[in-house]
């Protein structure tokens, strides 16, 4: 039983992972569309972090 809550919380950990970085690649796009420079590198280093 403890194996499968663990191994629960862990596919959960991903996702969320994977929805932060798909986030920050969206925000990403739109901030290079709109030429905002600081936005972007601030965006990038958010994606190192969560990288």
């Amino acid at each position: 039983m403890n194996t499968n809550r663990l191994q629960a919380a862990n596919r959960a950990k991903e996702a969320h992972k994977q929805n932060i970085q798909r986030d920050i690649e969206r925000r990403l796009q739109v901030a290079r569309s709109k030429g905002d420079e600081n936005l972007v590198r601030q965006l990038e280093a958010e994606m190192r972090y969560f990288g």
